[in-house]
């Protein structure tokens, strides 16, 4: 709902302090359609361009994250605690019992509880992978740790890609906006001989290509790559989660320790409150 509000603001001010100061909207409007072929045109060529297949599909696919914002939300972030709870604490007082769960998530009971954690793979894997690993004997805990890091770089990385692609579009139409005015100058001194008048027009249509560019990159574009990047590096923090919390757990700390760790390590405006987690985890020994 933000961003639709921001995208009215962009325009309101925008065009409204134009007309304003007694602009004619019409020039604008003849030329928008030309232009705006020319510079989305080329924008999108130069997307197609950079990009393969996949990474073009994943990046007009998260466009939605800008108006719908992080997927997980501070209920979630206590869910995961009360997962991790779970399954740690079954992994300390029945290890082959641990085995079905993470050998199996799909048809977990205790993944089961968590719909929302259970429908994300990378999620389930990563969990499933480190108490498997726990169950290895490892004896050096910091393997884990470096194994999981490299791993939560790698998707971080992928993750950011509709962020990083955006960027480069935004970074271009400024110029594809120059490109654009330059061929309408070009025409313009095709018609040389034309009164004043016309000249005028055809000038201020041509500059409309060096507005749209500019306006498209910092009005729009620009924007949305950042929000990607935002709402991105928030989802991330859900994976850091799982990390801290089984990483303590290796470390052999009580299983409460271990989903302490994971809480305070959440950023403050998505960190489930301490009564509330506590809460939850009492229902859970009661029902158990």
């Amino acid at each position: 709902m933000i961003g639709i509000v921001g995208i009215l603001v962009v325009f309101v001010c925008v065009f409204g302090g134009y007309l304003a100061a007694g602009g004619k909207i019409g020039i604008i409007i003849k030329a928008l359609p030309y232009e705006f072929t020319m510079i989305g045109g080329a924008a999108l060529g130069a997307f197609i361009i950079s990009n393969h297949m996949a990474g073009a599909k994943h990046a007009i696919k998260d466009l939605k994250k800008v108006f719908k914002g992080p997927q997980w939300h501070p209920d979630d972030y206590r869910d995961l605690l009360c997962l991790l709870f779970e399954l740690i604490r079954l992994g300390r007082q029945n290890a082959v019992a641990l085995e079905e769960h993470i050998e199996a998530p799909d048809s977990s009971e205790i993944f089961g509880r968590y719909p929302r954690i259970a429908a994300d793979r990378e999620a389930v894997d990563m969990i499933c992978d480190t108490l498997r690993s726990a169950s290895m004997n490892y004896d050096d805990p910091h393997q884990v740790e470096e194994v999981l890091e490299k791993r939560l770089d790698a998707r971080l990385h992928h993750a950011m890609h509709s962020s990083h692609a955006m960027q480069i579009v935004a970074d271009g139409l400024p110029a594809l906006g120059i490109v654009a005015a330059v061929l309408g100058v070009i025409k313009t001194m095709g018609s040389i001989d034309q009164p004043p008048e016309i000249l005028g027009k055809m000038i201020g249509g041509a500059l409309v290509g060096t507005f749209l560019g500019v306006f498209l990159a910092y009005g729009f574009v620009g924007p949305f790559a950042t929000r990607l990047k935002a709402v991105t590096e928030e989802d991330h923090h859900f994976y850091l989660l799982i990390r801290e919390v089984l990483i303590a757990n290796l470390f052999n700390h009580a299983t409460n320790i271990c989903i302490e760790v994971g809480r305070q390590n959440t950023p403050s405006h998505i960190r489930p409150g301490f009564n509330d987690l506590e809460e939850s985890l009492k229902a859970l020994k009661q029902a158990a």
